[in-house]
C-alpha cells in the first residue's frame, strides 16, 4: 500500500488462506482489490510467481514475504521509486551480523552487484537480501526458466541471479535507522513485537496501519475511516483511527 499498490494477491496454504479472507475480505473497505490463491505444497518463494501468473498478466510485480516487517525513515519513497522502476527490478538489502543465514549480495570494486549467494559459509559481504522484491513484466517467463534446487524448491535467489546476469537488477540498501525483521521464529517474532511496542509507546503513530494508509492516500474518505474505527474502539486501535479525524 505504501508503494501505491492496490491490486494484491495473497498466496498461502489451504489451512491458513481462509483466515486471511476472513480478516481482509475483498479489500474494498480499504480501497483495494484482494485476490487469493492456494499454494498446495511449499515449493519455494519463486513458485509463487508461477501461481500468480494469471493474476499478473505480464505486468510488473512486487513480492513480499508475509513474515517480514520493514520500518524506516524514507522507506515510503524508496518503495514508490522501486515500484515505478518498470524497466528494471529491485531488491532490498540490510546489513546483518550473521549473513551466513541469508542470501548475501556480492559487489565488485565499483560497488556493482555481481551475485547473490544463498547462506554462504564465507560471506563476501554483510548485505542480506530481505523478503521484498520488485520485478519487471518478464518475471513470470524468467520464473519458468528455474529448475528445482536440491531441496526441491524454486529458489528466489536463482531468479534474482538471472536478473543480475542480465544487468537488470538494482539493490536498494536499507540504511541506518531502518529496521528489518524476518519473523520466521518465535524469538524474531518477539523481537519485532518488542520493537513495535517501543516505537508506538514513544510516538503518536501505529506501525502497519492499513486503514490510515488508505485514508491518507484518499482511497477511502473520512466517513469510511470512521466506520472502520467503530468495531475496534475498545481495543484502542479504533480510538487511534478516530484521532486521525480529530475525534
Amino acid at each position: 500500500m505504501e508503494a501505491d499498490i492496490r491490486n494484491i494477491l495473497i498466496i498461502s496454504s489451504k489451512e491458513y488462506l481462509p483466515l486471511y479472507k476472513k480478516l481482509l475480505g475483498s479489500g474494498d473497505k480499504l480501497g483495494l482489490e484482494i485476490d487469493y490463491l492456494i499454494q498446495e505444497e511449499p515449493l519455494g518463494i519463486a513458485h509463487a510467481i508461477l501461481i500468480g501468473s494469471s493474476f499478473l498478466q505480464d505486468s510488473p510485480a512486487t513480492l513480499i514475504l508475509g513474515d517480514n516487517l520493514f520500518f524506516g525513515e524514507n522507506l515510503n519513497q524508496k518503495l514508490t521509486k522501486s515500484n515505478l522502476n518498470f524497466n528494471r527490478s529491485t531488491i532490498f538489502s540490510y546489513e546483518v551480523k550473521d549473513p551466513n543465514r541469508y542470501g548475501v549480495v556480492s559487489y565488485d570494486s565499483e560497488n556493482k552487484v555481481i551475485d547473490i549467494e544463498e547462506k554462504p559459509t564465507n560471506p563476501k559481504s554483510n548485505a542480506a537480501v530481505t523478503g521484498l522484491y520488485f520485478y519487471d513484466e518478464n518475471v513470470v517467463e524468467k520464473a519458468k526458466m528455474l529448475n528445482p534446487s536440491e531441496r526441491g524448491e524454486l529458489e528466489i535467489t536463482d531468479l534474482n541471479n538471472i536478473y543480475i546476469k542480465e544487468g537488470l537488477m538494482d539493490v536498494e540498501q536499507m540504511g541506518p535507522g531502518s529496521a528489518w525483521f524476518d519473523t520466521g521464529t518465535f524469538e524474531s517474532l518477539h523481537e519485532a513485537s518488542a520493537f513495535i511496542r517501543s516505537m508506538q509507546s514513544r510516538q503518536l503513530l501505529k506501525i502497519g496501519c492499513p486503514e490510515e494508509t488508505a485514508w491518507r492516500k484518499n482511497w477511502i474518505n473520512d466517513e469510511e475511516l470512521y466506520k472502520l474505527a467503530l468495531p475496534t474502539i475498545k481495543s484502542g486501535y479504533g480510538s487511534y483511527l478516530l484521532s486521525l479525524l480529530g475525534k
